[in-house]
């Protein structure tokens, strides 16, 4: 079939003028890698370093190396007991037995990836309401974490069968397999179970949402994780053999897919730039160098990462290779957009997706016009629209209008695991919610304008944190910037700013804060403070994780109320964190002075925080 390169919308409905079963020759994503391996045996499917300083001498591994060691992987879980409906949950950071187990896992049973830098006993309740049977994990080595946490929880998961240990002996009395020690013992040339793979049957579960009350686990099915990487295949013009570099953890679909399956699936050339990824400093200072070493064509990335390569100069390294970074996760600012362009001279597109759509949704054309702020086109075969409430339903919005983004397509899950955690999610038969807000224009661009929950509500006045965000990055010495909202006693809320400047700035708070409140068009919207902070909280996938900053906010705002306790109080703590039920919840530890008792000191502060809404845990002794 003819390729069409997408530059406009009338490109993509022509894609999808076939039908995309008759585009796609995989319904699984064992036969998709598999076939993407047939294409150059002998080529480079991997390259791994242990550090971004190791960047020119890496592991490598070919394609026939790749696809034998997926199916050993497949086969040491079903010997372990893994069937269709079994779970095999990892615990990994970016290995090549991450990959192997990833899909391996799936071509056995269904694979449940894990952010391993969660507290134990939030991994803990991820496996248990997976159902977790086998768990995969990195053992006891210098600088990790994530054995103690396994050691920690192993007992209290009333499914678990066997634990797989990456780098570590086994233990069979323990139940404990060492992976490099017994995986050359399987076939790798065929599946022992004779399993045939159906496109509907489920082929992960990832985790997404908080990380309190009950897991939200998102599973994919098959053909969701093969339609995703075709889709994305349409999007980019990726050939076989050509590089691209994989910074973002194999426990997201991001990582899984842009970087996993979709590259695979070309025969192409996936570069792990160090365990950590992004988060290795010595990634980030030599990337540049790492883009020269491969010819790497392109790389996925968020805000902060592309705010942290502005202070990394290029120096003499040929990055002409690349065609595109892409950039998704969260909103970009035009200004950091045209500062990257400028200092780097690669072209970014902006993209939009999340766990529920099993990777990617929106791309901004990489043939086409790139519209800076939106986050582009649909994807092929991807429904996406704008619907508004309407009555006592839906309507769809009209060009232009806010409304909630909605999705639907063969990359859109069914629903989550828990049941009860699907109630309207879905205005419609098959279009699921995102939560996020936003608009599309006459030509199809789709932009988005904050997340429901993100909006800072001052007396009634919705604030878009864009509007304080988008100033202080035109600022060359603010690197990272977030607004939240700040608990008032009379506005309900409040705007606040936090700051990461960008190293060797001397901005002060003072200077910042009248900086916005001559650039900042709206008066209501204008920051009661700005607060700099060494760092601004992330997520291991590299957002912006405001609901710590949130967090941080009421605290100051308790800590400042509770000062009036004046001499009744020898010490005071406030910490404030997630809450299942009422959001957050700020957690008082008051040591009362000689003379008052726990009743007084109880009473005043019920006086002293009247005024607010979070609900408070308060501890006197």
């Amino acid at each position: 079939m003819t390729r069409i390169e997408i530059a406009t919308l009338s490109d993509i409905e022509a894609i999808e003028e076939i039908p995309i079963e008759e585009r796609i020759p995989a319904r699984n994503t064992y036969d998709l890698i598999k076939n993407g391996a047939a294409i150059d045996p002998d080529g480079i499917a991997l390259s791994f370093m242990l550090s971004g300083d190791a960047y020119a001498n890496p592991m490598q591994v070919t394609y026939s190396e790749l696809i034998a060691n997926i199916t050993r992987a497949a086969n040491l879980f079903n010997d372990l007991g893994i069937g269709p409906e079994d779970v095999v949950s990892y615990l990994l950071p970016n290995l090549p037995q991450t990959h192997y187990t990833l899909w391996g896992g799936e071509a056995a049973g269904i694979v449940n990836p894990i952010n391993p830098m969660l507290e134990a006993g939030t991994i803990r309740d991820i496996c248990r309401a997976a159902g977790t049977k086998v768990l995969v994990a990195l053992g006891d080595v210098p600088g990790a974490d994530i054995w103690p946490k396994v050691e920690t929880i192993r007992n209290e998961l009333p499914d678990l069968k066997a634990i797989v240990r990456v780098f570590g002996p086994s233990d069979e009395k323990q139940g404990i397999y060492g992976f490099d020690e017994v995986i050359g013992n399987y076939n790798g040339d065929r599946l022992d179970s004779g399993r045939q793979i159906a496109p509907q049957d489920r082929a992960s579960m990832y985790h997404t949402g908080g990380t309190t009350g009950t897991p939200k686990l998102a599973p994919h099915t098959h053909f969701n994780e093969v339609a995703m990487a075709f889709m994305m295949d349409a999007a980019l013009d990726l050939k076989t053999g050509e590089a691209i570099l994989c910074g973002l953890p194999l426990f997201h679909v991001n990582g899984a897919t842009v970087t996993g399956s979709f590259p695979f699936s070309r025969g192409a050339h996936v570069v792990l730039i160090s365990p950590m990824g992004y988060r290795d400093p010595s990634t980030i200072q030599n990337l540049y160098k790492i883009v020269d070493h491969y010819k790497a064509i392109s790389f996925s990335s968020v805000p902060t990462v592309l705010s942290t390569l502005l202070d990394i100069p290029l120096e003499d390294a040929d990055i002409s290779s690349l065609r595109c970074g892409i950039c998704g996760a969260a909103p970009l600012s035009t200004e950091l957009f045209n500062r990257f362009e400028k200092h780097s001279g690669m072209k970014i597109l902006e993209g939009y997706g999340l766990t529920e759509g099993t990777c990617a949704s929106s791309l901004n054309p990489l043939f086409g016009e790139r519209r800076v702020g939106s986050i582009g086109l649909r994807l092929p075969y991807q429904q996406m629209k704008v619907m508004v409430p309407h009555d006592s339903g839906w309507r769809d919005a009209e060009p232009d209008e806010i409304g909630a983004i909605c999705i639907k397509g063969p990359n859109v899950f069914a629903g989550y695991l828990e049941e009860a955690q699907n109630a309207n999610i879905w205005p419609e038969e098959g279009w699921f919610n995102t939560g996020d807000l936003g608009r599309q224009d006459e030509a199809g661009y789709f932009w988005l304008t904050g997340r429901t929950k993100e909006l800072i509500i001052r007396g009634g006045h919705n604030i878009d944190p864009a509007m304080i965000e988008d100033p202080l990055y035109r600022l060359p010495e603010v690197q990272v910037a977030a607004a939240v909202g700040r608990p008032d006693a009379h506005a309900g809320e409040v705007p606040v700013a936090y700051v990461q400047l960008a190293d060797g700035a001397t901005k002060t708070e003072d200077e910042l804060l009248a900086y916005l409140k001559e650039t900042v068009g709206e008066r209501a919207a204008v920051p009661k403070k700005v607060v700099v902070v060494d760092a601004i909280p992330l997520t291991p996938v590299g957002k912006i994780f405001k609901p710590a900053l949130r967090w941080q906010a009421i605290a100051n705002v308790y800590r400042e109320e509770l000062a009036g306790l004046g001499d009744m109080a020898r010490s005071l703590d406030v910490q404030v964190s997630e809450d299942k039920k009422h959001g957050a919840v700020a957690r008082i530890r008051i040591e009362a002075a000689d003379g008052n008792s726990a009743e007084q000191v109880a009473e005043k502060v019920k006086e002293l925080l009247a005024r607010y809404t979070i609900k408070y845990d308060l501890e006197i002794v």
